[in-house]
């Protein structure tokens, strides 16, 4: 098994020419039934009211929830599709970091559900999310 450092060097080498490597996303943790991911709050991810925009978190909820599935397979032999994204946004953000940790809710066969919880640099919950993501043999 790798260690933990060569496992997020690759999880980040994944982001290149992304569109988590657009917004900064940066994985930070993995463990048995998780994954945490940061993403920088500023200018690149605001919308027009200068706070961090919400599609900036589900994107990165998005990313840290189907990332966790393919850590959880063989993906020689599966990828994973997310088929379903809902976020609800609770607190605004102006600056700062956004963490991003997935946790596994169900882990089946076919398909696995994980629930993001987004924080802020303080720890206040900013957005909740969940995801499901389908597994499916390569072709």
């Amino acid at each position: 098994m790798l260690e933990k450092s060569e496992i997020l060097k690759r999880f980040n080498e994944r982001c290149k020419d992304t569109l988590m490597e657009t917004l900064e996303i940066e994985y930070v943790d993995v463990g048995d039934d998780f994954v945490i991911a940061q993403m920088p709050v500023n200018s690149r991810v605001y919308q027009p009211y200068g706070i961090l925009h919400g599609g900036a978190t589900a994107a990165l909820a998005e990313s840290v929830g189907s990332l966790a599935s393919t850590y959880f397979v063989d993906n020689d032999r599966f990828v994973i599709k997310g088929i379903e994204l809902s976020i609800n946004h609770v607190k605004s953000v102006k600056d700062g970091m956004v963490t991003a940790t997935a946790t596994i809710v169900h882990k089946g066969r076919s398909t696995h559900l994980w629930e993001i919880k987004v924080v802020n640099t303080s720890g206040d919950l900013i957005s909740i999310a969940k995801i499901t993501n389908i597994v499916l043999e390569k072709r």
